[in-house]
């Protein structure tokens, strides 16, 4: 796929549970005229008040094969047993013709993966969370979690935290007005610079 170099795009990746959606909702609040949701698909149920086609364009496992099939995917995962996720060629296209960036709320091996695409008009952030002990606290507040899942995404977030290196800028999400700021700084930054 052939990158164009005026069309930047901005990628968040993080374990669940750091703070990746709350930093992602800043970002577009703070940058309206910039930046734009780029809407990924999923084959797991909406969770509570989520809309289809505006948080994420829910299908089912079939229908996502049959576009991994058609090569319809910028980058596509399983996260977890059974649920896939990917970004859509033509949602980065759609965002692209609105004149904005788009902005990827994605899973971290996602992230390295659609940066490696775009190396030259991509910026990635990694939002990290203070320890695996406070990513278990906010897990389990969040109480959509059986004790089997709720393990297996904290035995994720491990593994995951060991790729934060492969990333532009890692954000430690302790206090989240401040990841915020941080994190706006650095998008602004990027979205005014020229991309050589």
């Amino acid at each position: 796929m052939e990158s164009n170099l005026n069309k930047k795009l901005v990628i968040i990746a993080a374990p669940s549970g750091a703070g990746k959606t709350s930093v992602t909702r800043h970002l577009l609040k703070s940058l309206p005229e910039k930046l734009a949701f780029s809407i990924s698909c999923a084959t797991r149920p909406p969770r509570n008040n989520e809309k289809d086609k505006v948080d994420y364009y829910f299908i089912s496992a079939d229908e996502f094969k049959e576009k991994i099939d058609r090569d319809e995917f910028v980058e596509w995962e399983m996260v977890y047993e059974g649920k896939y996720y990917g970004t859509l060629k033509w949602e980065l296209e759609r965002i692209w013709q609105l004149q904005k960036s788009p902005l990827l709320d994605v899973d971290v091996q996602g992230g390295i993966h659609i940066q490696r695409l775009y190396p030259k008009n991509s910026m990635s952030l990694f939002i990290e969370p203070p320890s695996i002990t406070e990513l278990e606290r906010r897990l389990r507040k969040r109480g959509s979690e059986s004790a089997t899942s709720l393990q297996a995404r904290i035995n994720k977030a491990s593994y995951e935290l060991t790729f934060k290196e492969q990333f532009d800028h890692h954000i430690l999400n302790d206090d989240l007005a401040t990841a915020c700021a941080e994190a706006e700084e650095k998008v602004r930054s990027f979205l005014q610079a020229n991309v050589s």
